[in-house]
């Protein structure tokens, strides 16, 4: 799955659970993010060489399902009320009834968390409930509803649209950043539902005043389309549903950091399409990266800060980013960086789950961190895209679900950037792609950059705040130097993609021995 990220196929799913485990607490350095699928487990590591260690502890690993019953046991309370309760008992032969019994009178196996954080397919033991989504998804299911698809239950974490069979409701959190465990359930864990009457729901917490700020600040006179904050994102929590997240344009992000003075986690702003209003409480140093557009001070006639270097910006002036000429995305660095409450490490915002920051509006403040007493960096020449730029693009892993032929015309065309492109995927306009394989493929672990195909035959290419699961074949993975292309193309823009080689990996699986330093954890609790 491109230069930096591996999918192990695994026997089933307790196989795949059972691995998953003894991976993540292996110690394997250089291991980003593990996630399980319903038979597979992907990793995704920092460099190649972490990658190779990893794939070689994995094929070594003890195989199996054995003890994967072993982990927690979660009850989860539940009124079985759903409005598709009467069509799964018609589905299944069961009745109303019976469908209670069934799921009630069954032990689940939380298997792996994807499509939104704290959200877990969970796997039975009867088979009894196996039920086919609805036709028509709907535009937005309850928090808390308890749903069937598939072998697999699960819970909504929060409000979303979804397709899957509701037959209940619990008042359980399934997700909450301010408990030292987020996520109710983790991979491995047995879960049991159990009949109620009714529920005792807490009333939500209150949201927070935001605290005044007393130093120094950044006032937003006008957001523009969609202005974010942004640093380099939370990777490591793919496990939960969490997204990596981050700037999308991490180049121009790094660039922008650099300028101002900034460690390279600080957080910035990414500003979609320009039009940004920014205005300064006390003295700032600021740096405008990305997306090239009119920058103005109007408090300071004659005198227009440069794109890509650094500048001051007084207390009171405002700083008017104006409409992109070329590119998609502008960031602004601030001397300092933006010193927003981190969200399970990371200041970003996800847009598809709803952590971190909410996108910014008129009023908002936020606030500067302490000057970091570095030196501000001279600019440095930043690269511009042709009319029609290239991406690399590594093929696999479900490149055998499709001809030769879909290949070859992935690679041979130019693609146009859809409108209903966003951070979550990149979405594709030309030719669609065949396949050969026309089933359902098992949910399995994605990466920023999967090139997946749904039955349309139009790619998507996930981008930072996708799902860590999907459901279509993945054709290839883009280079991950390459996402900042995505992320700076607008929409109607058209692009080429180029066969970029798999790396080598060095591993055979009949040549490698049962690695005892990998341990056996699928007994332990």
């Amino acid at each position: 799955m491109g230069p930096l990220a591996a999918l192990v196929e695994c026997a089933d799913l307790h196989d795949a659970v059972a691995l998953h485990a003894r991976l993540t607490t292996a110690g394997l350095p250089g291991l980003v993010d593990c996630v399980a699928g319903a038979q597979t487990v992907v990793v995704r590591a920092s460099t190649p060489a972490a990658l190779r260690r990893t794939v070689t502890a994995a094929l070594a690993a003890p195989r199996g399902a054995a003890g994967t019953g072993g982990g927690r046991v979660v009850p989860i309370d539940v009124v079985y009320d759903g409005e598709d309760l009467a069509a799964v008992g018609e589905l299944t032969g069961l009745g109303a009834d019976g469908v209670v019994r069934a799921h009630a009178g069954q032990e689940w196996t939380a298997a792996f968390a994807g499509f939104a954080p704290g959200f877990f397919y969970c796997v039975g033991g009867s088979g009894a409930l196996d039920v086919p989504r609805r036709e028509t998804p709907r535009t937005a299911v309850p928090p808390g509803s308890v749903a069937l698809a598939g072998p697999f239950s699960a819970v909504y974490p929060r409000r979303s649209p979804g397709g899957w069979q509701l037959i209940g409701r619990t008042a359980e959190v399934m997700f909450d950043i301010d408990r030292a465990e987020p996520a109710l359930l983790r991979s491995g864990d047995r879960v049991r539902y159990r009949p109620v009457r009714e529920l005792v729901e807490l009333p939500p917490r209150p949201a927070a005043p935001a605290p005044a700020a007393a130093g120094p600040h950044l006032v937003v006179a006008a957001p523009g389309l969609q202005t974010l904050v942004q640093d380099r994102g939370r990777p490591g929590s793919a496990a939960l549903g969490v997204a990596p997240s981050g700037a999308l344009d991490d180049v121009a992000a790094a660039a922008a950091n650099r300028l101002v003075g900034n460690g390279p986690d600080a957080a910035v702003l990414e500003n979609l399409l320009g039009r940004l209003t920014l205005t300064a409480a006390g003295d700032q140093v600021l740096a405008v990266t990305g997306a090239r557009a009119s920058l103005d001070v109007p408090g300071v006639p004659g005198w227009r800060p440069a794109h890509g270097v650094p500048f001051a910006l007084r207390d009171g002036e405002q700083l008017v980013v104006g409409a992109v000429e070329t590119g998609a995305r502008v960031y602004v660095g601030v001397r300092g960086g933006l010193a927003v409450p981190p969200v399970l490490g990371s200041r970003s915002a996800d847009t598809l789950a709803g952590l971190g920051p909410a996108p910014l509006a008129a009023g908002d403040v936020l606030p500067v961190g302490a000057d970091p007493g570095t030196a501000v960096q001279a600019p440095a020449p930043e690269p511009r895209l042709p009319a029609v730029p290239s991406v690399r693009v590594v093929p696999g892993p479900r490149d055998d679900w499709f001809p030769p032929s879909s290949l070859e015309a992935f690679l041979a065309q130019e693609w146009e950037l859809s409108p209903d492109s966003d951070r979550v995927g990149a979405r594709l306009a030309g030719a669609p792609l065949e396949r050969t394989r026309t089933g359902e493929l098992p949910s399995e672990g994605t990466v920023p950059g999967s090139v997946q195909v749904p039955p349309s035959g139009l790619p998507v290419v996930f981008l930072r705040d996708a799902p860590t699961t999907g459901g279509y074949p993945v054709l290839g993975v883009v280079h991950p130097e390459d996402l900042t292309v995505l992320a700076q193309l607008r929409p109607g823009q058209r692009l080429r993609f180029t066969r970029c080689p798999a790396p080598e990996l060095g591993t055979e699986l009949d040549d490698i021995e049962p690695d005892t330093d990998v341990p056996d954890t699928s007994q332990e609790p």
